[in-house]
């Protein structure tokens, strides 16, 4: 750390002759260190000094107000999120490059902007050597609403740096995933006060090494509280014997190609490999089920037919989920709605949904439709000044285009009363939603995925990644199954039990604990962004009030 003090010290000149290209410098090393944190070969303790180039250029800037305006911090830290974007995220322009870099850009932008507006309040409200905490409150800020928002892409959270080193956050179950951003944040302020206060007096003296060991507590505490909880953190038995397909239909020339008879006798195949009477759930992958599916006459598909059977006849003690695209016919004021699409040569409308169908002995088939859609893929944005980026769409395969979404987080529910939470795709990186369906009384998580859009590249693998933290949060084991991504067991610590390779056939058989118990994050959600966000809405407030007056009186 005194070595990487040395060489910041070095590259920052606190004169007015320090020139923007060291700023530059600064903003492109902020990004280095962001992306060589994050998942899957990562170190995430790069986490914890990241943001310090970039209080550097805010310090500077503010120290040198009357050279540059409130609106040069966008440009100077712009160049660090765009090359945090790009490193960590490229894999999304293998789906469409003009999409992929759309995305990345505009989350770049986002990012620059929430940075920028940190500055220009801390700028009207401090001097040059306070305020620097705002920043805490306006990130967890950004990141809830990044949550929200019509163009939500929370991949690049902070708190998701740490999905690969789950035994340092088994403390999410109390905080979720904005208490790694909390953490993240406290320790760059800390670590860049340090830097301060030895770099002011030249010397190491009691009382920084007091506040040395203090910062190091801060890393270290988490680190330790959570390692006892991961070792005393016991699962009831509780089990559930499932079988997981992993198909393996190439998206690009073979998923959307293949009859659907097809693809369901290729599922047929692989589950037999390990299928007996014992079997409780057979999970199959998001999209799987081929047929256009119209939901007021769903039993009639022949694929469905087939399903049905297969458990009715075959295995009739075991339960069948696999993913689907289905749709509605709709009327009146429904034709008005933003999902509304209307038939080609027909003036009729319909609802088009990415549904996780639940099949068990003669029941009604029971459906779950996706609700966290992805931007650009399932959602095109409704807000006018986006509109223009729906030329951008990411294709990529099966129902594109905006989708009907439940409102309601419904679980599967079997004949025994056993309640599971079906996860579609991109709702798995989403803490607080899937902290619903287990208030809604799910017992375990199942994800069903499709992740080869973005090729032999991270994507995959941070989507992955991420799943580990959801069990943690709400201490529901997960069955993850994938069409071409990495199907899995992950138990109720954050712990692979099992997996399988990318792109292959493949089906595992394994064995996840259902829990009752709901965490206090489970109950609470994301109190800690809704906290954050109430503070800078008065710090902003205060802010635009002061600046105000400071205007006036420069008139």
């Amino acid at each position: 750390m005194l070595r990487l003090n040395k060489n910041l010290s070095l590259l920052v000149q606190t004169n007015s002759r320090m020139k923007k290209t060291h700023l530059i410098a600064l903003s492109l090393l902020a990004g280095v260190l962001l992306s060589l944190s994050w998942p899957l070969r990562g170190l995430p303790f790069f986490l914890f000094f990241a943001f310090i180039p970039l209080f550097f250029i805010d310090d500077y800037l503010i120290k040198n107000r009357d050279k540059f305006s409130r609106y040069s911090i966008f440009f100077m830290v712009f160049p660090a999120f765009m090359l945090f974007n790009l490193l960590v995220g490229y894999w999304v322009m293998n789906s469409t490059f003009g999409g992929g870099i759309t995305a990345l850009a505009f989350n770049a932008f986002v990012m620059s902007t929430t940075f920028t507006v940190y500055h220009i309040s801390r700028r009207n409200m401090y001097n040059t050597d306070k305020g620097r905490f705002l920043l805490i409150f306006f990130w967890i800020t950004f990141e809830y609403l990044h949550l929200h928002w019509e163009i939500s892409f929370p991949w690049l959270n902070l708190g998701n740096g740490f999905a690969m080193w789950h035994k340092w956050v088994q403390w999410y179950e109390y905080t979720g995933a904005f208490g790694g951003t909390f953490w993240i944040l406290i320790v760059n302020l800390l670590l860049y006060k340090l830097f301060l206060k030895v770099k002011e007096t030249k010397t190491f003296d009691r009382s920084k090494y007091i506040f040395a060991g203090g910062t190091a507590l801060t890393i270290l505490l988490p680190i330790i509280i959570s390692l006892v909880i991961y070792s005393q953190y016991e699962e009831k038995e509780n089990p559930l014997d499932i079988v997981i397909v992993q198909p393996n239909l190439d998206p690009y020339n073979e998923q959307y190609t293949v009859q659907p008879r097809e693809v369901i006798n290729r599922i047929f195949d692989l589950a037999d490999q390990k299928m007996d009477e014992d079997v409780d759930f057979i999970i199959c992958p998001e999209s799987a089920n081929q047929e256009n599916i119209f939901e007021d006459r769903i039993d009639t598909y022949i694929s469905n037919r087939m399903l049905r059977n297969y458990i009715t006849q075959k295995y009739p003690n075991s339960k069948l989920i696999i993913g689907a695209s289905t749709f509605n016919l709709i009327h009146g004021a429904d034709t008005l709605d933003h999902a509304a699409r209307k038939f080609r040569g027909s003036s009729g409308h319909y609802f088009a949904y990415n549904t996780a169908l639940y099949f068990e002995g003669f029941e009604p088939v029971q459906l779950y439709h996706k609700s966290k859609l992805t931007p650009g893929v399932e959602m095109m944005p409704s807000m006018r000044f986006l509109r223009p980026l729906e030329k951008f769409a990411i294709d990529m395969g099966g129902t594109v285009g905006t989708l009907k979404v439940d409102e309601e987080r419904n679980n599967f529910i079997t004949k025994d009363d056993k309640k599971l939470g079906t996860i579609i795709c991109y709702e798995s990186i989403y803490g607080e939603f899937t902290s619903k369906f287990v208030r809604n009384g799910a017992q375990a998580i199942f994800i069903i995925t499709n992740d080869g859009w973005w090729g032999d590249s991270p994507g995959y693998k941070q989507h992955f990644s991420m799943a580990k933290l959801r069990t943690i949060e709400t201490r529901r084991s997960i069955a993850r199954s994938a069409n071409t991504g990495i199907s899995a067991f992950i138990n109720q610590r954050g712990d692979v039990i099992q997996q399988t390779d990318y792109w292959v056939k493949d089906v595992i058989r394994g064995k996840i604990n259902l829990n009752d118990d709901l965490t206090f994050y489970t109950k609470n959600g994301d109190y800690i962004a809704r906290i954050s966000a109430l503070i800078t809405a008065l710090f902003l407030l205060m802010s635009i009030s002061l600046g105000i007056v400071k205007r006036r009186k420069s008139l």
